[in-house]
């Protein structure tokens, strides 16, 4: 007897959990996806590379178009918003916003792949043309359209996260002079203050005015479109506004048909990423909430490298076969201009809240041989348990060559390996890569010292 699976989300996800159960099961599965936008399975992470002129095309950030995927065997409705899950009756409505009709469709699974939203401020003005969030396709193809008609030469990008930071430098990329405003501290608040002051200084380094410990109150238009962003600071002028505040868990179909939602706002799963309570409701991506490895807490943590694991192990249970998805270590990386920024773990502040005592060190190295041409400086700060001495976090900032040093700390967190136990590490050197001595093993000898030491003072 065929399985009728319906998906809603044909993004990461979405599409991943669709493709590996249809490659698995073959026709003994019936998939129907739905996607109320215009494009499946691409890259929102690209968006900002795509803005700055990087990335030349809008079809290189697509991994996967509709038609492929129907090819597959998979029933892709594209411009289709569903509306209305009705878990008593194992079915959904779906309204064709192209045909303006609505229709129920059932299943015998449901995949909920909905992705997240970016935040927009409740503040007056915040509708105003001009003033844009990006989280899809979509939404980069109408800001790049809007820069190339209205030529802004004034742009205020609000929030100092990841994606104001890479639209900051996008913007700057298009001639246009941009602020960014950010209430917090430093910007990039996934580091520690004092690592986010290196991305801060970078980001003064290519023009950009940066205007910290400021929250925007509100926005002021004129004809319809932004003429300036108000804030406890002042007024500042801005013809195009891009909003960086991150994005929240979209949720709102999932609340309605009464599933279970974290503290985060985002679906919660267990480890087969089935919906808790619900033996045939799955969910995956930006639209859940996941469990820190490090802390023990959830957290709702967006990144397309979760969706597209989410939506294999989905595929492979929707299949009849095994997989699951334990887990993050919080590992995210990025850049401004050429500083490279990467994190993975607890910062200081996540390791306070989750109970424990711990020391940091914070070194500063190179990421060649000192003597090999073209050798930069790169800084990482590396948090561990104060008396086991189990590593917590490390926050790397540098030049080329610096940020993918990260993923040496996340397997040593996933293993969760201490600080003495990674000084051994055999990481790989030759002078034009690395110093005989990795920035890594210099931090965590120092940190591995700093645990000794604090042992020393308790016993004492």
């Amino acid at each position: 007897m065929t399985e009728r699976i319906v998906v809603i989300g044909a993004d990461a996800a979405g599409m991943s959990a669709a493709s590996q159960a249809k490659r698995i099961a073959g026709d003994a599965v019936e998939i129907v996806a739905f996607e109320r936008g215009m494009h499946s399975s691409y890259s929102a992470c690209g968006i900002p590379y795509w803005v700055a002129g990087d990335v030349g095309e809008l079809e290189s950030l697509i991994a996967r178009s509709p038609g492929a995927h129907r090819r597959n065997g998979i029933d892709l409705r594209m411009r289709t918003e569903v509306e209305e899950i009705d878990l008593a009756a194992g079915r959904v409505t779906a309204h064709d916003l192209a045909a303006g009709r609505s229709y129920r469709e059932g299943f015998d699974s449901l995949v909920i792949a909905t992705g997240a939203v970016p935040v927009r401020p409740p503040l007056p003005g915040a509708d105003a043309a001009g003033v844009f969030g990006v989280q899809t396709l979509d939404d980069g193809a109408a800001l790049l359209a809007d820069l190339d008609h209205a030529r802004p030469r004034r742009a205020v990008v609000v929030g100092g996260g990841y994606i104001g930071v890479e639209m900051a430098e996008a913007l700057v990329r298009h001639g246009v002079t941009v602020t960014v405003v950010d209430q917090d501290a430093q910007p990039m608040t996934t580091l520690d203050p004092d690592m986010g002051a290196a991305v801060h200084r970078a980001m003064e380094g290519i023009g950009i005015d940066v205007r910290t410990g400021t929250a925007v109150t509100g926005f002021e238009a004129g004809d319809g479109r932004i003429r300036s962003v108000v804030t406890t600071g002042g007024s500042i002028p801005a013809d195009v506004v891009v909003l960086g505040l991150g994005v929240r868990p979209n949720t709102a179909l999932a609340r309605e048909a009464g599933l279970p939602l974290g503290d985060h706002g985002g679906l919660r799963t267990n480890v087969q990423m089935q919906i808790l309570g619900h033996d045939r409701i799955w969910a995956g991506g930006d639209c859940v909430e996941v469990l820190n490895l490090v802390s023990g807490q959830y957290q709702h943590v967006p990144l397309g490298t979760h969706a597209n694991k989410h939506g294999r192990v989905i595929g492979h249970n929707l299949a009849g076969s095994y997989a699951s998805f334990p887990g993050v270590v919080g590992t995210a990386i990025s850049k401004v201009c050429h500083l490279e920024i990467a994190r993975t773990g607890l910062r200081e502040r996540d390791a306070t809240r989750a109970g424990f005592e711990y020391v940091t060190v914070t070194v500063q190295s190179s990421t060649k041989a000192g003597y090999f041409p073209g050798t930069q400086q790169m800084t990482v700060k590396m948090i561990a348990e104060r008396l086991s001495g189990r590593l917590l976090g490390v926050q790397i900032v540098g030049y080329q060559g610096s940020a993918k040093r990260i993923d040496t700390a996340a397997t040593a967190l996933w293993n969760r390996m201490t600080a003495e136990e990674m000084t051994a590490l055999d990481l790989g050197y030759a002078p034009p890569f690395a110093p005989v001595w990795d920035p890594i093993l210099v931090a965590a000898r120092q940190a591995a010292a700093a645990v000794r030491r604090a042992g020393a003072s308790r016993r004492s």
